[in-house]
């Protein structure tokens, strides 16, 4: 393990020397992942990418490989859908969740690897980094936090950093 890993632990993500509380999936972790379980997967999982609303984080310092959210993306969570688990553009015919949401849990956003790019149907998709609903309350699989706790971690961690989630 390497400093610039993100290592979720018990008590919370640890990364660069800190340690980070954070909420996952309100189905706990598993090595056996499915679409719409609400469980964070076992694994080592890549940063593989970073998207924010330019419209609410003006100035913010993010690397230069984050990618704004534009009006119209979505990304697909249909499992019958061509373009599952991917980042797709409004309109959309399959399921698919809007990237470009009313509340601020998708203001800042980092996509990792999990079920991507070459995606198995039902694996389920979409494991972000984002912002948490409010401390405590579990997530649909992703890992949340404070929104200054992101942003510290967004404004420092590499493209293709490791997030290391480990079965309890």
């Amino acid at each position: 393990m390497s400093v610039d890993d993100l290592v979720l632990t018990p008590t919370g993500l640890r990364f660069a020397g800190r340690r980070f509380p954070c909420t996952i999936g309100r189905g706990g972790i598993t090595a056996n992942k499915r679409e719409g379980d609400g469980a964070t997967p076992v694994g080592i999982h890549r940063i593989a990418g970073m998207f924010y609303r330019p419209d609410r984080l003006r100035g913010a310092a993010l690397p230069n490989w984050a990618r704004p959210i534009r009006l119209g993306d979505l990304w697909s969570d249909d499992v019958g859908d061509p373009m599952y688990n991917r980042l797709v553009r409004a309109p959309h015919p399959f399921s698919h969740e809007t990237m470009r949401r009313a509340d601020p849990l998708y203001d800042l956003v980092m996509m990792t690897d999990w079920n991507w790019p070459e995606a198995v149907p039902g694996r389920g998709s979409a494991i972000f980094l984002h912002q948490w609903r409010r401390i405590g309350y579990p997530t649909a699989g992703c890992v949340a936090f404070a929104p200054a706790d992101l942003m510290w971690i967004a404004a420092r961690v590499q493209f293709g950093a490791r997030l290391i989630v480990r079965d309890s």
